[in-house]
């Protein structure tokens, strides 16, 4: 019996040897917007009403088109764009506003089910009708967390896994609209709310910041893992 026939163990680790490890053909991530958004989980926090959901709702279009962002090259494909804090009608008109028309290939729902509780079936089963998904974005993160969860470290970690782990399976990437706190820090990521599980489960935060309350100008900055 060679290795691969050899049953797990589960009082062992599963380990590789590096020597294996090195000789392995394995597949470098696919990026949804090139050297900006990978397949994995991301989250993207602002102040409310600094253009969040319009940022989002471009992003959900231009790669359903496989159009450029910011000159950067997209994978085109399925998107989906849950917008749990909006109705059609509201969606519409964003869409109105900001271009001219919108693909097929990319879906908007305005009600979803949470974290433990549907949203992932309802989730592997648009992907299931949709094989060629490539971005899903939850607006808002706090949507599909419910009302009466504890935030604590353990517990945003813990829902955020659930969806970091979806994302990986699926080698899609899932963009999670959330808020910032509204006190100054010299970082702005430490401004992201919650805890610091939540940048400790996802693959790159995102913050969008005006640069004075209704400029109309927001800084837009990004910290992630390395991705090679």
């Amino acid at each position: 019996m060679n290795n691969a026939q050899k049953p797990k163990d589960k009082n062992r680790f599963d380990t590789i040897d590096g020597a294996t490890l090195m000789s392995m053909p394995l597949q470098p991530l696919h990026f949804v917007v090139d050297s900006l958004i990978s397949q994995g989980l991301h989250v993207l926090a602002g102040s409310s009403k600094v253009g969040k959901s319009w940022l989002a709702l471009w992003l959900a279009v231009m790669v359903a088109k496989g159009e450029l962002v910011w000159n950067m090259a997209t994978r085109k494909g399925t998107t989906l764009y849950l917008c749990l804090e909006d109705s059609r009608l509201r969606i519409q008109n964003r869409l109105f506003e900001i271009m001219e028309d919108a693909p097929p290939s990319v879906h908007f729902c305005t009600d979803a089910f949470i974290i433990g509780g549907g949203l992932e079936e309802r989730i592997e089963s648009f992907i299931a009708e949709h094989p060629d998904t490539t971005l899903i974005i939850i607006d808002t993160l706090q949507m599909v967390r419910g009302t009466g969860y504890d935030n604590t470290y353990a517990n945003d970690y813990r829902d955020l896994s659930i969806l970091k782990k979806l994302a990986d399976k699926h080698e899609v990437a899932i963009l999670l609209i959330h808020h910032l706190r509204k006190e100054n820090a010299d970082d702005v990521f430490n401004r992201i709310s919650g805890t610091t599980g939540v940048q400790g489960a996802v693959d790159s935060s995102f913050t969008l910041i005006e640069d004075k309350r209704g400029s109309g100008k927001a800084k837009l900055s990004c910290i992630g893992r390395l991705t090679i």
